[in-house]
């Protein structure tokens, strides 16, 4: 099987295929990981994860590779029905996981980082910007676009909107540690071009945002 199809529709089906393996053996095999760490989840908590990295799912080492940063994904903490869930971009659509199996899904490495006192008013208008953006196919090449959507991209576009100010620094692909990875790149896009000039906010970018502080960084 090819892991990155160059048809979009292969490609979704490929990733969800893996990540979908991937959750439940972790969920299954590790369970204690969330009840173990002295955190209690707060509404617009961003979290941010290392995911489980099995051979063959070499996108996971291009981000962290190419970004330096232990993140390869994250999402906000959101309620629902009074449980605590994980709004975030992940195959295949944007959707609001279980905190604690989201918690459990990655590679026992998380970090909490919480908007400053001053932003804690704009939280409930913010998520609302986001749950907008639910159903939203996930975006394999990673472009700053309204159809499709990333993981870091999410919480970014939602205060983008309701702020009209960034959340983080963009940056260009070019200018991130991109050259180890060039043939997963162009996998990725089908093509034997790098987009070079593409930007992007990617979690370690988000995570060094002005406006959130370090709560709880496990196992990083």
């Amino acid at each position: 099987m090819r892991l990155f199809p160059k048809t979009h529709v292969a490609m979704l089906r490929a990733g969800l295929l893996v990540l979908a393996l991937v959750s439940v053996i972790s969920w299954s095999c590790s369970r204690s990981v969330a009840t173990k760490v002295r955190y209690v989840p707060q509404v617009g908590d961003v979290l941010f994860q290392s995911l489980p990295n099995p051979p063959g799912l070499d996108i996971i080492d291009a981000i962290e590779g190419a970004t330096e940063s232990p993140y390869s994904h994250c999402g906000v903490v959101v309620e629902k029905n009074g449980k605590m869930f994980v709004l975030e971009a992940m195959v295949p659509r944007v959707r609001e996981t279980p905190y604690e199996r989201w918690i459990e899904r990655g590679r026992s490495r998380f970090a909490v980082f919480r908007l400053k006192e001053e932003h804690h008013p704009q939280i409930p208008e913010w998520i609302a910007e986001m749950r907008k953006r639910i159903g939203k196919r996930y975006d394999f090449r990673y472009r700053m676009s309204d159809e499709e959507i990333y993981c870091s991209e999410l919480p970014f576009d939602g205060w983008k909107s309701l702020t009209g100010q960034n959340m983080g620094t963009v940056v260009k692909l070019g200018a991130l540690k991109w050259e180890k990875y060039r043939e997963v790149i162009q996998k990725i896009e089908g093509s034997e071009e790098v987009p070079l000039e593409r930007e992007m906010i990617t979690p370690r970018d988000l995570a060094a945002a002005p406006q959130l502080e370090l709560i709880v960084n496990h196992g990083l």
